[in-house]
């Protein structure tokens, strides 16, 4: 029997993840691709499995530590030949802390010439949450120039290889926070916005109370969607569209593959129609440049998908939806969406998207407004379809409808052109013959 050391497998574009849970104790017997923690990004949870079998022998984390690629989880006893993983993953935790040591010094740095410099009152940017800032994705020399600006690199969009921060992504966020309302009028104590901050309440004063911390995905989704909302200027256009026909068609081929094990599901035909009217839309297809003066438009057609799980709400992407038919979609869209509530997710499966659906069809809801996820520039809700009568020029019959909320950026699409992204849309789902031409 040898001993092994069992590390992080490449978990992407991530420097590092939080353990949140400890799946394994010493003296379990594991195989291999046994899950052993649960890690916790600030896009989902994952769970990370073993490389190897046999039994744990000692631990080398806990919750709440911080590990990497190549970090080592624990030790565990095996018939099996270590080979070399273990020396190349401690040759990578060795080469990682000399970098950990060089960006501390440079927090004293910039923290003692910080008395003499005046009080940054006029500075919207301030405030810095140190949490947020050290996860930021930025060299130690941006630190610094941040440091040096008051500005929380929680709070800055990177516009780098990976979203990693540059420094045009720093004088932007300085410059966007002072035209938004953070200039010399606004207190010292309030947001970027001049506004001042909620009071706190103790609410035990009227009844019995609980405080229940909300989980990682929860605060950091939370960020995300405040900044979007208070950053973008958020118009939404509401529609609804006849899908009479296309849910007839559907069950009638659902009932034809359900010998197969195979379900198309109403929003696979939604996703095939967004494409079609990206197409004729590309302007809905497209990203804004870091300096906010020219649009990236895309040639390719990668659909976000929200997905409700116990721990938040994720959006895994589903690529190429254009050249995937509608079951593939389906199949798709239900693996992404099990993965997901199990904590299975990769972070590259919830990257590169073009467009996002949130549908709440399955839950309830006539319409609402959904939130951009950025840097996209609309998203697409989706709420419960009801039969309802509906004026054909003679009479009135009972048709299928369902509504639609479209969201966009009003920076880069104007309300003419979302009334014609909705009306488009709802074509295409009235009469799913014309997604054929």
């Amino acid at each position: 029997m040898k001993t092994k050391e069992i590390v992080v497998p490449d978990i992407g574009d991530f420097d590092k993840v939080e353990i949140i849970e400890l799946l394994v104790a010493v003296g379990d017997t594991i195989a291999a691709e046994d899950s052993l923690i649960t890690v916790e990004s600030d896009k989902a949870s994952m769970e990370i499995p073993s490389s190897d079998g046999g039994v744990i022998k000692e631990l080398k984390v806990q919750i709440g530590d911080y590990v990497a690629e190549g970090s080592v989880l624990a030790v565990i006893e095996t018939s099996q030949s270590a080979g070399d993983d273990a020396p190349a993953a401690e040759a990578k935790t060795t080469q990682a802390e000399p970098e950990k040591k060089k960006e501390e010094p440079a927090k004293e740095e910039v923290a003692k010439p910080a008395a003499p410099a005046p009080a940054p009152k006029t500075s919207p940017t301030a405030n810095i949450d140190e949490v947020s800032f050290t996860k930021a994705y930025a060299s130690p020399s941006l630190r610094r120039f941040a440091r040096e600006l008051g500005v929380d690199l929680g709070r800055v969009q990177g516009s780098g290889r990976k979203n990693r921060i540059i420094k045009e992504d720093i004088k932007s966020f300085v410059k966007q926070s002072m035209q938004s309302g953070g200039g010399s009028s606004a207190p010292a104590t309030g947001t970027a916005l001049g506004v001042a901050p909620m009071p706190e309440v103790d609410f035990s004063q009227w009844g019995e109370v609980e405080t229940v911390a909300l989980s990682k995905i929860n605060k950091l989704t939370g960020q995300f969607l405040h900044r979007n909302w208070v950053t973008i200027p958020h118009v939404t256009q509401y529609d609804e569209a006849d899908i009479t026909e296309m849910e007839a068609f559907r069950k009638q081929m659902g009932s034809e593959l359900e010998r197969e094990g195979v379900k198309i599901t109403p929003l696979a035909f939604i996703m095939k129609a967004v494409v079609a009217s990206l197409k004729a839309y590309p302007r809905f297809n497209s990203s804004l440049d870091a300096s906010k003066e020219n649009l990236i438009q895309k040639n390719y057609y990668h659909i976000g998908v929200a997905v409700d799980t116990p721990d938040g709400l994720v959006v895994p992407v589903i690529r190429d939806a254009d050249s995937k038919s509608l079951v593939e979609i389906s199949q798709e869209i239900r693996e992404l969406a099990i993965k997901a509530r199990d904590k299975k997710l990769k972070p590259s499966d919830m990257q590169g998207g073009c467009f996002s659906i949130s549908s709440l069809g399955g839950i309830g809801g006539t319409k609402f407004t959904p939130i951009i996820n950025a840097p996209e520039v609309a998203i697409l809700g989706v709420s419960r379809s009801k039969m309802q009568p509906v004026w054909n020029g003679n009479e009135f019959e009972p048709r299928l409808m369902v509504p639609l909320s479209l969201s966009y950026d009003h920076r880069v699409i104007d309300g003419a052109e979302g009334a014609r992204f909705t009306t488009h849309l709802t074509k295409m789902l009235s009469d799913i013959r014309r997604l054929l031409l």
